[in-house]
């Protein structure tokens, strides 16, 4: 099973298959690696049991979605839904499979960081020539773009902001003579260099986040507020589009205007939504901003079971940190402090994702089922490793969260009105 995920996963970042050597070939190469990871899991006599959260949330929010479409009156798009989000749930259980042991982690996070190198490498070469081996240029402001999925920069920095704190825990690593710690410490500073060149002003304030959450964790809250606004100030004095960041610029104050056209949306349709895929239908521009856009499309019923989704996968590394750092067990001590590095890893790349994902649409996208399904397999396996970790249950918790999706859309709403009295309108 893992050769076969390993090799679905390189083909859905690296993408060959849409390079224009290759892409009259005809060959569904993405399907094939992806079914094989399925036949493989379904014939193991390995299988873990689904019994996390995510298996039971996500595909309640796929059902949900299916009948925010059909409400909305359009049936047969429900077929079209489940189709949509069927490659993702089949990636989040596989991956959750396989990541239930730590070497699977770091096979996993290897291909993720490998990948987003050569996507950086790509651009690269898409500054120093005009154009990528892909064929495919930079953008009009001399942004790097990629194929496929990553064809808009912003896309591109999501998947270099999620690898970098997966590049720095395989620095950690020892060995041959120090040379792998130094190729994995280039590999971060690279994929540093990437998101430079998207010149993505989500994904500078989400490395900025990410450095500050684990400032934070590490040594304190005012060092991370010391550091964080020193660090703010050199980033507005770089030469990237952070200088424009303002409410009243033209393409903010679009955004803002999105995120209002949503909410109000969620208003006209506070239950079911308009519908996946119909944010568009209803303006001329989607949501950019992922919580929005699934407020305003699966309304409070699937923004609910969406959110509980995410919110427990960052519960997940919270609980593992909570525990003491240092065993009584000198024997396990190491094993834990792997535990804990690891913990922190998907902790800090989470934040890094959703930093990233507030300011675009990426509620559906791929990327954020194959960081969900690593931190669902990676805390199972973690559950059966050491005791105390909690066992998380939707049941118990439901009230729970209707309680904290209405506070977050009350939240959502005076984020979007402080905004525009701050852009002027």
């Amino acid at each position: 099973m893992m050769l076969f995920l390993l090799v679905w996963l390189a083909l859905v970042l690296i993408r060959p298959q849409e390079y224009p050597q290759l892409v009259d070939l005809g060959v569904p190469l993405l399907p094939i690696a992806l079914l094989g990871a399925v036949g493989a899991w379904a014939l193991s006599s390995d299988r873990r049991p689904l019994n996390q959260p995510t298996h039971l949330l996500f595909p309640l929010f796929i059902l949900i979605g299916m009948f925010s479409v059909a409400v909305n009156g359009w049936v047969g798009g429900a077929l079209q839904v489940f189709l949509d989000f069927l490659p993702a749930l089949l990636a989040l259980i596989v991956i959750s499979q396989a990541a239930y042991t730590p070497k699977n982690c770091l096979r996993i996070m290897v291909v993720i960081v490998l990948s987003a190198v050569v996507l950086t490498v790509h651009g690269i070469e898409q500054v120093e020539l005009g154009e990528g081996w892909t064929g495919m240029p930079t953008v009009q402001d001399g942004r790097i773009q990629y194929v496929g999925i990553f064809s808009d920069p912003n896309d591109l920095a999501m998947l270099f902001v999620m690898a970098i704190p997966m590049a720095l825990l395989l620095s950690g690593r020892g060995g041959m003579l120090g040379l792998r710690r130094l190729f994995w410490w280039a590999a971060a500073l690279i994929l540093v260099y990437g998101v430079y060149l998207t010149d993505s002003r989500g994904a500078f304030l989400a490395v900025m986040a990410m450095a500050g959450v684990w400032l934070w964790l590490k040594r304190g809250l005012l060092i991370a507020g010391t550091l964080g606004a020193a660090g703010m100030a050199v980033l507005m004095m770089l030469p990237t589009r952070m200088q424009e960041l303002d409410a009243g610029e033209s393409s903010a104050f679009g955004r803002i205007e999105t995120w209002y056209d949503g909410i109000q949306m969620f208003i006209s349709y506070p239950i079911f939504g308009v519908g996946v895929n119909n944010f568009t239908e209803h303006t001329y521009l989607t949501a950019h901003n992922s919580f929005v856009l699934v407020l305003a499309e699966t309304g409070i019923v699937g923004y609910t079971v969406w959110l509980a989704m995410v919110v427990y996968c960052f519960m997940m590394p919270i609980m593992v940190l909570r525990l003491p750092e240092d065993l009584d067990d000198a024997e396990h001590q190491p094993l834990w402090t792997a535990e804990r590095k690891m913990a922190m890893t998907l902790l800090i790349a989470q934040v890094g994702f959703y930093a990233c994902a507030f300011f675009l649409s990426r509620s559906y996208v791929i990327l954020l089922y194959i960081l969900l399904g690593l931190v669902t397999g990676w805390y199972g396996g973690a559950q059966e490793r050491w005791g105390g970790l909690p066992v998380f249950s939707v049941q118990r918790d439901w009230f729970k969260w209707c309680v904290v999706s209405v506070a977050s859309t009350v939240g959502l709403w005076l984020v979007v009105k402080v905004l525009f009295v701050l852009a002027g309108a």
